[in-house]
């Protein structure tokens, strides 16, 4: 096991796997965490649960990146326009997508290299967003349908 490393990021569990939202101040991190588990209240995905929001610690474990809330801010979750709220949340999660808010290198048709990125020597499935753009719906396309090269998807 590597040693933890706590990032500036949000993670919500989505069925069994965390997608670990990153991003400058100000992206959206903790909006998106919100809107993914509504979406997961409401069918569209798979259950989602909170992981951490703000801040969370990584741990590469078995060769699987785990994450783990940051212990001070378990249960927390900013809700815009209602400040701080307490909901449920899990201890800790594989992450099997990494979001990009804010990305500089987000494009309509991304290159397969942009797909991809290699967090404490794991390699993980990314969705770069660009400024503007509602990420649920990519997010949402990543989860529940396959790429047209016949990859299979990294969630069940």
């Amino acid at each position: 096991m590597t040693a933890s490393r706590s990032v500036h990021a949000s993670a919500v569990r989505v069925g069994e796997r965390a997608v670990l939202i990153r991003g400058p101040s100000g992206a959206g991190k903790s909006r998106l965490a919100f809107n993914l588990i509504l979406a997961g209240r409401a069918g569209q995905l798979p259950p989602a649960i909170l992981v951490g929001d703000d801040r969370v610690h990584l741990d590469t474990v078995g060769g699987q990146l785990q994450v783990r809330p940051a212990p001070e801010l378990a249960g927390l979750i900013e809700v815009r326009g209602l400040g701080i709220r307490r909901c449920e949340f899990v201890n800790e999660a594989p992450i099997g997508l990494v979001v990009d808010l804010a990305a500089h290198d987000a494009e309509r048709l991304p290159p397969p290299e942009a797909l991809a990125i290699r967090l404490n020597g794991v390699i993980l499935p990314r969705i770069p967003i660009g400024t503007g753009y509602d990420p649920l719906p990519l997010i949402a396309a990543e989860l529940t349908t396959t790429a047209g090269s016949g990859l299979s998807p990294t969630f069940g």
